[in-house]
């Protein structure tokens, strides 16, 4: 169908969305024309209204699906006719009448800092190579609060030592300069020399023990292994260490807009989600410490 083609040429090309984001939106859009072929014998966007519409988000709630997921396709489907309105495809656009459903708020899950202090400062990574590799892998993720695609394309050039600090490509590769603090900088010097000498034609920052881009799938299970040794959380992924990152800044006092500015987030409603984690914290506090408790 050549408006929704063109949607997904638009997000890719000139709003420049990670090829997960664009498979999101994509599978989204199939489910949904899929259950309107199905359901109505309709297959032209035009055809559709908000009736239609809100039974296929029924069937959604019924068949278990969460809230958090229906409200990313809904999403979806608000830019989708937003884009088909605005570039002439359609004429109507039935996503003004549909309401989203309630999300409850979700609390970023986090690893302490006493805890991730005793991993990184007392822990045997080794001395070969993926040793070597691990801990700077730990190290910078909650050093720095990196996303996992932005750790996986960063390449030594990026770095800077001698400023303390490094270029990172974020979503919609918007670039930002994020400072390195004097531990980090040594651990990340000690690595790229061993990296240079063990695989001098590595094109990236991470790699495996074969000398190739590292993958996700290798990070995080790199991450998981470690975590595992200090956190009993279900989730254990490199996102755990961004989340800690942040909420130890914001425990000692940062700026939100500066945590924000170094997270890369775009708008700052995104960074104060770990203001909640730190109003927890001093709920726990008063109530241990309070001289009526």
């Amino acid at each position: 169908m050549a408006v929704v083609q063109d949607f997904l040429d638009n997000l890719q090309f000139q709003k420049r969305y990670s090829v997960h984001t664009l498979d999101a939106y994509k599978s989204d859009l199939e489910q949904f024309f899929t259950f309107m072929k199905l359901q109505y014998e309709l297959d032209e966007p035009a055809h559709f209204n908000a009736p239609m519409i809100r039974s296929w988000l029924v069937q959604l709630i019924e068949s278990g699906i969460v809230s958090r997921s229906i409200n990313r396709k809904i999403t979806t489907l608000k830019s989708f006719y937003r884009f088909a309105n605005r570039s002439g495809h359609l004429s109507a656009n039935p996503m003004l009448k549909i309401t989203a459903p309630k999300v409850p708020k979700r609390l970023p899950v986090y690893v302490e800092a006493d805890k991730l202090d005793h991993l990184l400062d007392r822990t045997a990574f080794g001395e070969d190579f993926a040793g070597v590799r691990d801990r700077t892998i730990l190290e910078l993720l909650y050093g720095t609060g990196l996303r996992r695609a932005e750790i996986l394309s960063l390449r030594i050039q990026d770095i800077d030592l001698r400023n303390a600090q490094l270029k990172v490509t974020g979503k919609r590769n918007k670039q930002r300069i994020v400072p390195l603090f004097p531990a980090l900088v040594e651990v990340l010097a000690t690595y790229i020399q061993l990296q240079q000498q063990a695989f001098p034609n590595a094109k990236t920052l991470l790699i495996t023990d074969k000398g190739d881009k590292m993958y996700p799938a290798l990070l995080y299970r790199i991450v998981k292994k470690y975590l595992g040794l200090v956190s009993s959380h279900e989730k254990k992924s490199p996102h755990v260490l961004r989340h800690s990152f942040a909420t130890e800044m914001l425990n000692k006092g940062a700026d939100l807009n500066a945590i924000k500015e170094i997270l890369g987030h775009s708008s700052l409603s995104a960074t104060q989600v770990y203001t909640h984690n730190t109003i927890e914290k001093l709920k726990k506090v008063y109530k241990q410490a309070h001289p009526r408790e």
